[in-house]
């Protein structure tokens, strides 16, 4: 299930925020606990901004926070996060996903990511899709392939990181 993230999804979100192996893609550093709340409000002004971003992937059978999918806005040009009326021309709607570690391999990345892509065509109008991949993330490349995504080229982000840009098509 999906749903807008909530202040008190805070220490959920900490349980992978905290986790070196989930974050060594995700920019490299963890985010410490009592900083998760700063976080959630993040994606909450995302959404106020930019009337997109990110919700919260929960189990169905259950309620329990799982991580997150969503939609970031990139400005090609340096990329950057940016909003839409920033970038403007330069804008660049990606899907990402990012799950605790104890829900790897499950599947639930695809299915999340597979909604919010529909979603984001069907609700939101956003044509052309891509996803940011490290070279070195094999899980999300296996996730993108699921997705029916294709790699094209490796770009350099903001922080120095490389990124494959995987473009989502019909």
């Amino acid at each position: 299930m999906l749903r807008l993230p909530r202040l008190d999804d805070a220490s959920d979100a900490a349980e992978y925020l905290w986790d070196p192996e989930v974050m060594r893609f995700l920019g490299g550093e963890t985010v410490p606990r009592e900083e998760a709340p700063g976080v959630i409000q993040k994606w909450l002004d995302r959404w106020e901004v930019n009337g997109l971003g990110h919700f919260v992937v929960e189990r169905r059978k259950d309620g329990r926070f799982l991580g997150r999918v969503g939609i970031n806005v990139w400005d090609t040009r340096e990329w950057r996060h940016a909003t839409p009326a920033d970038a403007g021309e330069h804008g660049q709607p990606e899907l990402g996903w990012t799950l605790a570690r104890p829900y790897w391999g499950n599947g639930y990345a695809t299915e999340a990511a597979a909604a919010l892509r529909d979603w984001a065509r069907e609700k939101q109008g956003i044509d052309c899709l891509i996803s940011l991949i490290h070279p070195d993330n094999l899980r999300s490349q296996h996730v993108a392939e699921r997705l029916g995504a294709k790699p094209t080229e490796t770009v350099r982000l903001f922080d120095s990181s490389p990124a494959v840009v995987w473009l989502h098509s019909d």
